[in-house]
């Protein structure tokens, strides 16, 4: 098929065919990154700049190795370093940044929505690293990726995700994900942390995170969002880590191929054992090697490829 988009703002508004056009576009991409020489002249001329008003590791790298892997230039604005301190407005900033003629802007921002003002506004693609308590699109495709890989099929598989729901774009966006490719999705946290519209996404709502686990294929655990909530979301984390967080104890309900994921960063002990982090189920270094794969087809797909 052909990907008409100019920008990649979230998973609800991609169809089922254009995430599995996504997917083997990063699977076929993929083999780039294991050569000797890992570059190749696709978007070689186009240029690529990353705007990160939070913190970012893993999404910041991959965007900006994916973009050389493929020949673009990249620039890497770093807000705390620009004149957003001096109180530039975010679209002054980015008509300022398309006035130098890039082809693509990446934007990690607080705000809810700040990707879609500007993709309304600028004529330079605009791909969604992650906005607010919104979505995060592009860690739900390389989530759905490395699901694909180890259990050959997204369609019929039981997904739990477990934690910080309600402060978690990741969820959001991967909740509407696997729903979409055929999976059935359950949630689990504490009360104060799973909000009231989960149910309209179509996932089920649980507390227990043995009820969540009982079953699963995949598990996905989230790291509990400490800067962005107040006390009142939880007591301890001792008391967070004794019922939400995933010991190898649980493992046993789940399936025995079960694979166990998270975004990071890991918070080791909270919401996550060491020995579960790093034991033979986990997937989560292969989904930061996706990450690379699935951010070099977005790039491919919006400003080189099919559309050049």
């Amino acid at each position: 098929m052909e990907f008409r988009r100019k920008d990649l703002l979230g998973i609800a508004e991609l169809a089922p065919e254009e995430i599995r056009h996504i997917l083997a576009t990063a699977a076929s991409l993929k083999d780039i990154s294991a050569r000797p020489i890992k570059k190749v002249p696709t978007l070689r001329g186009k240029t690529v700049v990353t705007v990160f008003y939070e913190p970012s590791t893993r999404t910041r790298v991959s965007f900006e190795i994916a973009a050389k892997r493929l020949s673009a230039d990249t620039l890497n604005l770093t807000v705390a370093a620009s004149s957003a301190v001096k109180g530039e407005t975010l679209m002054d900033t980015a008509h300022t940044l398309e006035a130098m003629r890039p082809d693509l802007l990446v934007i990690r921002h607080p705000a809810s929505g700040a990707p879609h003002y500007l993709a309304r506004r600028l004529k330079c693609g605009v791909i969604n690293a992650g906005d607010g308590l919104h979505e995060h699109p592009t860690q739900a495709l390389l989530d759905l990726l490395t699901v694909q890989e180890a259990k050959g099929t997204l369609s019929g598989l039981k997904v739990a995700i477990i934690g910080d729901i309600a402060h978690s774009r990741v969820a959001r966006s991967d909740i509407q994900a696997f729903i979409k490719m055929g999976s059935q999705v359950t949630v689990a946290g504490p009360a104060t942390m799973l909000p009231p519209f989960l149910s309209s996404l179509g996932a089920k709502v649980t507390c227990s995170l043995e009820e969540a686990v009982t079953g699963a294929d995949v598990i996905m655990m989230l790291r509990l969002q400490l800067e962005r909530m107040g006390q009142m979301y939880l007591s301890t984390l001792r008391e967070y880590s004794r019922y939400f967080g995933l010991a190898p104890r649980h493992l046993k309900l789940a399936q025995p191929d079960v694979i166990i994921m998270h975004p990071g960063p890991l918070n080791r002990g909270v919401e996550i054992s060491p020995e579960v982090a790093d034991g033979a189920h986990s997937v989560i270094l292969e989904q930061v090697t996706n990450g690379v794969a699935v951010r070099m087809a977005l790039l491919y797909l919006l400003i080189g490829g099919e559309k050049a």
